[in-house]
């Protein structure tokens, strides 16, 4: 089976060959940018720069997937926030957002713009992700990503701001999250019309290093498990952080899987949730993917396949800076080690 048949195969509950090697994150390469002559701050502004450097990470490297955006600050930008492109930068240099929508606590009481899926670069967006599919599309699963409900209100607030008051003003904060819910419900609908595959939202800012279990379950499962029931093509739930103690609210959101980071404990995850559970993971993609050296990257594969992975996918997103001849010894290693499991 080619890799689009391996991952969507996986995500249906049906046997596979081997054990896949994607991701639902940022994973573009300098090398790819590099071999097509462009420039990392052009491609976050042009549908078919964004496309062709999301295509050569596997056509290069023969990673199993090919996801845009590249960066995270899609939605944000759509609410109203102002973001900078840095549209003349030179090297790696990410959007970020330059005006917040909400600058105290009696600006929380926000409307969603009618016409969130035509604002910002979303229309863009739309236009890479159908680019990226008529490319590979028919090798590969076509990936896409939008930011979970608490993530995303961290964006057009202070985030600070947004964490003291899940504590004081819950219900203010459950407000705003609902709202930040339907419009990641909008914009992912964008994605889905466009051709996705498979959507992941990425819930970063609510790991357990900062919120404890009991918020999470009370404050950030309810909006999640709304967006996620809205989410018609197969749905990854992607949290940083030691997520051990919060993995079956995960669950209880209803992804098609989760996406656990290094600092999770997947022989323990995969205890906890059974053999039947999706769980993507979980190496770290800078320590080892880009300065760890090529022993190091076949042996974090190896135990990544051994903890119980269903798929070897990064933490985070994989830094463009990765090295090729790492890149190459992880697709050599789990093409020699991922069918043995």
């Amino acid at each position: 089976m080619n890799s689009r048949e391996r991952v969507l195969k996986l995500f249906k509950g049906e046997p596979v060959d081997r054990v896949p090697c994607f991701s639902g994150m940022g994973n573009i390469t300098e090398e790819g940018i590099n071999k097509l002559g462009y420039k990392f701050a052009a491609i976050h502004s042009d549908a078919k720069m964004m496309a062709d450097t999301a295509a050569t990470t596997y056509k290069l490297f023969g990673f199993e997937s090919g996801v845009v955006p590249v960066d995270l600050c899609v939605e944000a930008e759509a609410m109203g926030c102002v973001i900078n492109v840095y549209p003349h930068a030179e090297g790696i240099l990410y959007p970020t957002i330059k005006e917040k929508l909400i600058h105290k606590e009696d600006e929380m009481d926000i409307k969603l713009p009618a016409d969130i899926g035509n604002r910002g670069r979303v229309p863009l967006l739309r236009e890479a992700i159908k680019l990226l599919k008529a490319d590979i599309g028919n090798e590969v699963a076509i990936g896409s990503y939008v930011l979970g409900p608490f993530t995303l209100a961290g964006q057009i607030m202070e985030l600070n701001d947004l964490l003291k008051l899940s504590f004081k003003k819950a219900d203010k904060v459950a407000k705003l999250l609902d709202t930040m819910a339907d419009a990641i419900i909008a914009v992912a609908k964008e994605f889905e019309k466009a051709g996705a595959d498979f959507i992941t939202v990425r819930e970063m800012g609510a790991t357990s290093d900062v919120l404890s279990p009991r918020v999470f379950k009370n404050l950030i499962l309810p909006p999640l498990q709304k967006i996620i029931k809205e989410i018609k093509v197969h749905s990854v739930l992607h949290i940083c952080g030691k997520t051990n103690d919060i993995v079956t609210f995960m669950m209880e959101a209803c992804p098609t899987a989760i996406s656990v980071e290094q600092k999770n404990d997947v022989a323990e995850t995969r205890k906890k949730l059974g053999k039947d559970a999706l769980i993507f993971g979980n190496y770290d993609p800078y320590n080892v993917l880009v300065s760890g050296d090529e022993n190091l990257v076949r042996a974090t594969v190896r135990q990544c396949i051994d903890n119980g992975v269903s798929a070897v996918w990064p933490g985070c997103d994989i830094w463009p800076t990765v090295p090729p001849q790492n890149m190459r010894a992880m697709m050599d290693e789990i093409k020699n080690y991922g069918g043995k499991k």
